[in-house]
């Protein structure tokens, strides 16, 4: 085994902590540093008995790797920074706030020739792996539905710019999906959306309807909300934040011509008689496998410090990946003020969903 990976954390707010800890927790990684800008933050931080410094250039030298989670307009700044100070970078989602900053992000890393990952860490769950096998066991993909409804407390928005746009669960919730169906089918051609502000009455909207095409021609739906009350969403299915609700409910359906998957359970509709599957024959049930729970976002972090040794990785979230799922999301928002279906390539790069 190499010796655990100096890594920073950039960043001390909600998500910050969750990385810290895993940091600390995790024999692959070493904490050097917290970076925190704001003084009174730091101060808790401290009290903490955590290493906390106020820039990246008070960072200790050795420190090869750095965890961004910051807010996003920040994504792009800090993830340069650090890769200009020699460090192989995860950039929380979304990897940056418009398509231009991604890009150059990006584009630094290439130059850098250093290792940028973004954080979308549902890919490195046993089921997120599993899944993409049992797809071929369901024939050419039709068509996958989806649904994520969380009714967030009414405190969650005593926070004004939780009111805000670019604070909905179409900007907050959606990259995460796309990047799961990218994973899952391949690529998204174009999204058009929907969307409804009338539960709640804020400038942001509530509730979102959406529609993609894939490339392989597939055709997809998914629903958002933080204002409905239901146990379909990935955190209630996986239970993997532990300050949401379990329900042990699929929340996603992928579709082929010779049956249907269920996700995160795996469980499998297929082929229940002989000769040709068609619906006067019922399919038979398949449940999906007993799979040990993981913390995705400890399996990410060590995933990347073995890439960071000189390992490889087919797994975590490319700066490119984090570019696509970005871009999807971003058109999803542009789609709803043009009243129209948008393509890839059609966002501007300078456009932030707002």
């Amino acid at each position: 085994m190499s010796a655990p990976l100096p890594l920073c954390v950039v960043g001390g707010g909600s998500i910050g902590m969750r990385h810290i800890e895993l940091t600390q927790t995790s024999e692959q990684t070493r904490l050097t540093a917290v970076v925190e800008p704001v003084e009174a933050r730091r101060a808790e931080l401290r009290d903490m008995g955590l290493p906390v410094v106020a820039t990246l250039d008070e960072v200790p030298g050795d420190t090869r790797g750095a965890v961004v989670a910051t807010p996003t307009p920040d994504h792009a700044t800090s993830g340069a920074s650090a890769l200009a100070r020699g460090m192989a970078v995860i950039v929380e989602k979304p990897v940056a706030g418009t398509l231009d900053d991604a890009r150059t992000l990006v584009a630094a890393a290439d130059r850098a020739g250093l290792p940028l990952f973004t954080g979308h860490h549902r890919r490195c769950h046993p089921f997120s792996l599993q899944a993409r096998e049992a797809l071929a066991q369901i024939g050419t993909l039709v068509a996958v539905q989806g649904c994520w409804s969380l009714r967030k407390h009414d405190s969650y928005y005593e926070a004004e710019w939780r009111r805000k746009p670019g604070a909905g669960p179409l900007m907050t919730n959606l990259s995460h999906e796309i990047d799961l169906l990218r994973f899952f089918v391949g690529e998204v051609e174009e999204v058009t959306a929907l969307l409804s502000s009338a539960a709640r009455g804020h400038e942001i909207e509530d509730t979102a309807a959406l529609a993609f095409r894939f490339d392989s021609g597939a055709l997809g739906s998914f629903l958002m909300s933080d204002a409905g009350a239901s146990p379909w969403s990935f955190e209630a299915a996986s239970n993997e934040n532990p300050a949401i609700a379990g329900s042990g409910q699929d929340y996603l359906r992928l579709i082929g011509n010779e049956g249907a998957l269920e996700f995160p359970s795996l469980t499998r509709w297929g082929r229940g008689a002989p000769g040709e599957i068609e619906w006067s024959k019922p399919l038979a049930r398949t449940p999906g496998p007993e799979l040990a729970a993981v913390d995705p976002l400890l399996a990410q972090v060590e995933r990347f410090a073995a890439v960071v040794a000189g390992g490889s990785d087919d797994v975590l979230c490319t700066g490119a990946d984090g570019i696509a799922a970005l871009e999807m999301t971003l058109a999803a928002a542009l789609s709803r003020h043009r009243g129209r279906p948008i393509r890839r390539g059609e966002v501007p790069g300078d456009y932030n969903g707002t």
